[in-house]
């Protein structure tokens, strides 16, 4: 008789571990987010953006650019200006450059991220290679652009910002088709 309760006492148990896994799972996401925004990490951009503001001529903001590669990335990859100066309101672009130096296709996808983080949803990206996946055959290299706008409302006390991004190696879940000569 003791085997019987002892089963199903570590039956229960495990149960109640398995309900504590699942409700921990969805916590982690707003547990990252205000993670994120306590220590000013991993800044998300702002919504898509369809607005059209006026521009504010008398105010600028610093947007500092930064490209980085995953661990495993092979590719060359940098903006072609390390800061623009914009004008909240306007529409700005920034070309990045990729390099695959390799001698297979490859498949990248970027992320983005926003410093400080506070910011971010004052900052509307209208165009980005970040928003799909990007396939570079041997040796190819491209021009990527983001365009963007520094909403007028961004906090007055706001006068530098920084967009990062980081380029990942996914080839292995999303292999590439190698392009043919025709």
């Amino acid at each position: 008789m003791s085997d019987s309760l002892s089963t199903r006492s570590l039956i229960k148990r495990l149960l109640l571990l398995v309900v504590v896994m699942f409700a921990f799972g969805f916590a982690l996401v707003p547990i990252y987010d205000v993670m994120c925004k306590a220590f000013g990490i991993n800044g998300k951009t702002g919504d898509a953006y369809s607005g059209t503001q006026t521009v504010d001529e008398q105010r600028q903001v610093r947007v500092q650019f930064l490209a980085t590669n995953a661990s495993d990335m092979t590719w060359g990859f940098q903006p072609k200006a390390d800061a623009l100066i914009v004008h909240p309101g306007a529409t700005n672009e920034m070309l990045f450059v990729a390099h695959n130096p390799t001698d297979k296709p490859m498949t990248a996808q970027a992320v983005p991220s926003i410093v400080p983080s506070a910011a971010a949803a004052y900052f509307h990206k209208t165009e980005c290679f970040c928003f799909t996946q990007q396939v570079l055959q041997p040796g190819e290299r491209i021009e990527m652009p983001v365009r963007f706008i520094v909403d007028r409302d961004l906090p007055q006390d706001v006068y530098h910002l920084t967009l990062g991004y980081t380029l990942f190696d996914i080839t292995a879940s999303k292999p590439p088709v190698a392009k043919t000569g025709s």
